[in-house]
């Protein structure tokens, strides 16, 4: 035990309630592992697969996961420094500085290894520190680089463990000088290449070290939280630097099964050392790492030639893509490292936040892997598809088949049964282009046709009664029970786009396969639901401008009948016509319709109305410092309550004024919607005679492509949302920066990276020939 030689406990027991950390990531990473015949496993060419995943936010890591994806073992570590008069956090009390290890000679990035520089605000001291995985174990390297500028400090190593994902049920000791957390067979083990002067454990908010700090100005030595679990942090003394010094120490955070497991990986990381670590995790040298990755993406440099930042965001939007995907379950790709306003939700229970597979949100990401180049990952994801599909397998399932879950962990273990048609047609049109690029051969393209993609296009024609957790509801396609924003039953444009463009998917896999019988039926059921598109969703006597537009959504066949749509998002349920979206757009994108439809240049004009009131208005335009440039960019639609308090800035759903989900939420402005628009400008642009032109593509890049790269943060992290100056500025937010919600959204960065292939081919990367052929003419 350090301190004293019997043993010290802490008090306070079991501490505050534990949350997840700040969604606004300013990084995140992982090493590369490259797959062995399609899976994760040891031996390959890049060694043992190491399993850890971290991110950064307001210049500290925040979640640190290990096994699978979403298993939280560490909140957030940082440092605290004590001064004469004052302590300060990195969170808190410093400006940060993000930047990348490793680029190429264009500064572009070639590994998820970052250097943070925090900064006393006073220019008294500054802290350096480099941040990676070990890709041969399950550790985290931090190096450490103090200096003490014009005042002595002391540095405080600070920890938060959140071990098997829940922060409330944690044990901590000092036992062998280093910092120790356990939950069952969850063990962490934090030891620099230096002794600790001073280590110490406790419970938050009673007894931990920065609660010590700020008491009492010193640590109180604590070697054990003793029998009692909860929520507990861990804090570890450095030496003290005098004014004009420097010292430079690595610290490992290494996770086992037990605490000699861990302790033994943390030793072997600090054997390693930090130079090989880094060139492994690189992949410089003879190590195979990211940079082989990065080079291995054929198309990447001309989609860089795209970019109007040099291409640097899509170097990112590559590395941060093939990153957002688990290490155990080869091809689960999630929707975002992050859980959106995580410092005010739970984990005292297991929650994922968006650690999670939505097959809409997938669909995005392995089409985007596609565009860079990748092969292999959206290959694995199309063979992981039937880890989420609901078969006669399916635990619990007592309904129809199918159709794909909602919302899952990486395997497979279910969250959300709600049923959203297009989460079951992207599956079979990301197997379609799979099988058009010859990345899905015939024999496979044979072999899941009735495993999986036939069962999914006919519950697209048929649909079904669920029998799965609380859902029994009747499926009637093409109205889905809940549209791509789930949270509305009824005929959405977005989701039929989906399902038709699906369905001629299947159709022409059918044909292949000789099932021409089930060709005639995806065709003709397609066919009649293309036919009800405008007669469904095209209003005529519309609220906003000349009254023709595509809804957002409609529960009946009747789009002029001022019908319900449901509450949400502490939103109250208002009627139809009053809302605007810009899901019509994606009838354009798969082919479903013409770019110059009469029915899609008429709802432009309401969707593009900025004198619209705030609350209902959906476009918004953004400048940002230094450039003289206008870029716009759309919310989800009008009277959207996913996002912070209007009246106080609070956390969405956290209730400072309601006591619960309230009024004053709102959705702000996603950056996903710029990169949608570009694809339908570029639609528009191919449709004139004589097609696109050069000047068409400036325009395109100009605007929307760039519009998207100044949504991303320092780190070059595309968020969710960004602050579109509504109401209370949440943490005093600029326009255009990205909010708490979710930062990076896999999406926003999968878009971005389609809408840079869509630019260089000259066409939508996500249309689709077959509905052309037969509806987009």
């Amino acid at each position: 035990m350090s301190g004293t030689a019997l043993a010290a406990t802490a008090p306070g027991a079991p501490g505050a309630k534990p949350t997840f950390s700040y969604a606004g990531k300013d990084g995140i990473g992982t090493s590369y592992e490259a797959y062995v015949q399609g899976r994760y496993q040891d031996g390959g060419v890049t060694g043992p697969v190491s399993k850890v995943w971290f991110s950064l936010a307001r210049g500290v890591i925040t979640e640190t996961m290990q096994g699978m994806i979403h298993e939280a073992q560490l909140r957030e570590l940082q440092f605290a420094v004590k001064g004469e008069g004052f302590v300060h956090t990195e969170y808190d009390d410093m400006d940060t500085q993000v930047d990348y290890l490793h680029k190429d000679e264009a500064g572009r990035p070639l590994s998820l290894a970052y250097k943070v520089v925090n900064r006393d605000r006073q220019g008294r001291y500054e802290i350096e520190k480099h941040v990676f995985t070990d890709p041969d174990r399950d550790t985290l390297f931090v190096r450490t680089i103090f200096r003490a500028l014009k005042t002595g400090i002391t540095p405080v190593l600070l920890a938060d463990p959140q071990m098997a994902g829940t922060g409330s049920n944690d044990k901590a000791d000092t036992v062998g000088g280093t910092l120790n957390a356990v939950e069952g067979t969850h063990s962490l083990v934090i030891k620099a290449d230096k002794p600790f002067v001073k280590t110490s454990v406790g419970f938050v908010g009673a007894s931990d070290g920065l609660s010590q700090l700020r008491e009492r100005g010193a640590l109180a030595v604590y070697d054990t939280t003793g029998t009692k679990a909860g929520n507990v942090a861990l804090a570890g003394e450095l030496p003290a630097l005098s004014a004009g010094q420097e010292a430079t120490y690595d610290v490992v955070v290494a996770f086992g099964a037990d605490r000699a497991a861990a302790n033994a990986l943390a030793d072997a990381t600090l054997k390693a050392g930090y130079a090989a670590t880094l060139a492994k995790f690189n992949g410089q040298g003879e190590a195979v790492g990211w940079e082989d990755y990065i080079q291995g993406l054929a198309p990447l440099k001309d989609l860089a030639a795209m970019a109007t930042d040099g291409g640097s965001l899509a170097f990112v939007s590559a590395l941060v893509l093939k990153a957002q995907e688990d290490k155990t379950y080869a091809g689960a790709l999630i929707a975002s490292l992050s859980a959106p306003w995580g410092e005010t939700v739970s984990t005292e229970k297991l929650a994922t936040g968006y650690k999670a597979v939505w097959p809409r949100d997938f669909y995005q990401c392995a089409m985007a892997l596609l565009a860079l180049g990748d092969t292999a990952t959206p290959l694995a994801a199309f063979n992981y598809l039937t880890t989420v599909q609901v078969s006669a397998q399916t635990k619990g399932n007592k309904g129809a088949n199918g159709w794909f879950l909602q919302k899952t962990h990486v395997d497979g273990t279910i969250e959300w049964v709600g049923v959203q048609l297009d989460q079951t047609a992207m599956p079979i049109m990301l197997g379609w282009k799979l099988w058009q690029a010859g990345v899905v051969d015939d024999a496979t393209l044979k072999a899941m046709y009735p495993a999986m993609l036939k069962p999914a296009a006919d519950f697209l024609v048929k649909g079904g009664k669920i029998g799965l957790d609380w859902n029994k509801a009747t499926i009637t396609p093409p109205s889905s029970q809940q549209e791509r924003w789930e949270e509305q039953p009824g005929h959405s444009p977005s989701t039929t786009a989906a399902i038709v463009a699906g369905l001629i998917s299947a159709a022409e896999i059918a044909d292949k396969l000789g099932q021409t019988e089930d060709a005639k039926t995806y065709r003709a059921t397609a066919d009649t639901i293309n036919a009800a598109i405008e007669a469904r969703m095209f209003t005529t006597q519309g609220t906003y401008g000349n009254g023709r537009y595509f809804l957002r959504v409609n529960q009946n066949d009747n789009p002029n009948d001022k019908g319900p749509v449901n509450p949400a998002n502490g939103q109250q349920g208002l009627t139809e016509n009053v809302y605007l979206d810009g899901g019509f757009l994606e009838l354009v994108r798969y082919g479903v319709r013409a770019p110059n439809a009469d029915s899609i240049v008429d709802s432009l004009g309401e969707l593009d109305d900025m004198s619209i009131p705030d609350h209902f208005r959906v476009k918004y335009t953004f400048t940002f410092a230094g450039d003289p440039a206008t870029y716009p960019g759309w919310r989800r639609y009008g009277n959207d309550g996913y996002g912070e308090d209007v009246r106080n800035g609070g956390n969405y759903g956290t209730g400072e004024l309601t006591g619960g989900m309230g009024p004053g939420q709102r959705g702000r402005v996603w950056p996903i919607f710029t990169g949608e628009r570009g694809h339908y400008e570029l639609a528009r642009a191919n449709a004139k005679p004589g097609g696109v032109t050069a000047a068409d593509l400036d325009a395109i890049r100009m605007t929307y492509v760039r519009g998207m790269e100044k949504f991303a943060n320092d780190g070059l992290m595309i968020p969710e949302q960004v602050w579109d100056g509504v109401g209370v500025s949440p943490k005093g937010y600029k326009l255009g920066e990205g909010t708490n919600s979710a930062t990076p959204l896999a999406w926003s960065h999968a878009e971005y990276v389609k809408l840079l292939r869509s630019v260089r081919d000259r066409q939508v990367w996500d249309l689709y020939a077959p509905v052309v052929a037969r509806y987009g003419k």
